[in-house]
């Protein structure tokens, strides 16, 4: 699946923003909360220890506001149905490829 990072400041602010759909992920690091204000589609939000481990998996449509988790440190972000359908769910361990 392709993934992209969004590391700094500003990409972390865009996200997905502005956007009709993401084929893949986006993984916003660091990161312990999200929120879909503005946003056009509702998304699949897996929250990630510091070692990539799931936390909780949550679906949001537009217009939310995501509670921070005290663990988490990083959040992946992906189109609704997107992670049940990798097999996502708490306890997994998420790899990124270096390109």
């Amino acid at each position: 699946m392709p993934l992209e990072i969004a590391a700094s400041y500003r990409a972390r602010s865009r996200g997905l923003l502005g956007r009709d759909g993401i084929d893949g992920a986006l993984l916003l690091t660091p990161a312990s909360a999200v929120h879909t204000f503005r946003m056009r589609f509702a998304i699949d939000v897996a929250y990630l220890t510091r070692d990539l481990t799931v936390l909780t998996v949550r679906t949001m449509r537009p217009g939310r506001l995501g509670l921070p988790r005290l663990r988490a440190r990083h959040v992946l972000e992906a189109e609704a149905g997107a992670m049940a359908r990798w097999g996502l769910c708490p306890g997994v361990r998420v790899t990124v490829d270096a390109p």
